[in-house]
């Protein structure tokens, strides 16, 4: 039953405290009751004495700073490493592990933890003035990014490994842009400096073992020293007139050049159908030889005749007048071939030959040589005959 509950024959409340008066209780007895108690659990309950009870209340006192003090230190060695981190694990000054992420503990004042983080990627900028190939002086400024890829090596193998790494770039650049000439440094070759700079830094920083991984080497500036500036924009202004009349001559040859081309196959095109045309024109002379004398063997006479005819209206094509001697006498016969022309023609619809003679109609020029030799028939007839006579 409850403390304040009557019993043990009378009414009165009980004491809480062992008492039966119902006074205040007694705070000297209960804190003596509580060190007897804790001092029991250490060992201090078996003195005995007033002066044993001293010692048992500074035992009980010792005790409890003591377990106090052992959960702090035990709180004190826990921490956390985030997912991007790593950490070095040194005990009395000596590596110990490397710890991956999550909730760690480690004890305090005997361990110490280094949190690296591994994925931020850093950078380090610098400016250097050096020499290239050509003894020219040029200023390249540079930026280096890099991440820690070896936590252990990056804490413990060097003292300052940035520092490290700022020296060895600058090495390296000196190297790579002393192997250049200064045009190649200053115009296209910044892309070739960065590559061979990130790939010379990384074997150096490897060699130390620095924990460091180059990610991108980016060469933010490359130009000559202040006090060459303007001599150096004479000459990029000069090179600029050099490349713009080197394009200007380039679509000038390719408008040129091409129509040449045109030309000249036009030409070899022409030449080749003159060529076809006189081949054809001979072998069409040769075939029609070839039917003449198959007709001049089966008709002499007759193809004789032909061809003189053809031969007289060829040369009196490109004739107007024509004097015809008549063997044995002493006239001499005149034919006005242009007026005849003009005659037959009307004049107007007659057209000139490539000499500027009139041209004639074919059937007027047969019927004017068949007049012609009609009468040079007549004419040899007559002759003939008067010879006859005498």
């Amino acid at each position: 039953m409850a403390w304040n509950e009557p019993g043990g024959g009378n009414n009165k409340p009980r004491d809480p405290w062992g008492g039966g008066n119902q006074g205040p209780p007694d705070l000297d007895e209960a804190l003596k009751k509580l060190q007897e108690r804790l001092g029991g659990l250490f060992g201090g309950g078996r003195r005995s004495g007033g002066s044993g009870g001293g010692r048992g209340v500074s035992g009980s006192l010792l005790g409890v700073l003591a377990l106090v003090a052992v959960a702090v230190w035990a709180l004190l060695g826990l921490y956390q490493v985030d997912e991007q981190e790593r950490a070095v694990v040194l005990r009395f000054g000596k590596y110990y592990d490397t710890v991956q992420p999550g909730l760690q503990w480690n004890p305090p004042l005997i361990d110490e933890v280094i949190k690296v983080n591994t994925t931020r990627v850093r950078a380090a900028s610098f400016r250097e003035i050096m020499l290239t190939q050509d003894e020219n002086i040029v200023e390249v400024r540079m930026s280096v990014q890099y991440v820690i890829d070896d936590p252990t090596s990056f804490v413990l193998r060097v003292r300052d490994p940035e520092n490290s790494l700022q020296h060895a770039a600058q090495s390296a650049l000196r190297h790579v842009v002393g192997d250049m000439r200064m045009d190649s440094v200053l115009t296209e070759g910044r892309a070739r400096i960065g590559i061979e700079v990130g790939d010379r830094l990384q074997r150096y920083i490897s060699m130390y073992e620095t924990g460091i991984r180059i990610v991108k080497i980016n060469v933010d500036e490359s130009k000559p020293p202040s006090q060459v500036q303007a001599a150096f924009d004479d000459v990029i202004k000069a090179r600029e007139d050099e490349e713009r009349l080197k394009n200007e001559a380039e679509a000038y040859a390719n408008g040129i050049v091409p129509e040449a081309r045109g030309r000249a196959q036009r030409m070899i095109e022409e030449a080749s159908a003159y060529r076809e045309q006189v081949v054809a024109n001979a072998q069409g002379e040769a075939s029609r030889f070839s039917a003449l004398l198959t007709e001049y063997a089966r008709a002499p006479q007759v193809t004789r005749e032909r061809l003189y005819l053809e031969a007289v209206q060829q040369v009196l094509s490109s004739s107007n007048k024509v004097m015809v001697d008549v063997e044995g006498g002493n006239n001499v016969m005149y034919l006005p071939l242009d007026k005849l022309q003009s005659q037959s023609s009307g004049g107007a619809s007659s057209s000139l030959v490539p000499g500027g003679m009139p041209r004639m109609d074919s059937n007027a020029l047969r019927e004017l040589t068949n007049a012609v030799a009609e009468q040079l028939r007549q004419d040899a007839d007559a002759n003939t005959i008067r010879r006859g006579g005498r």
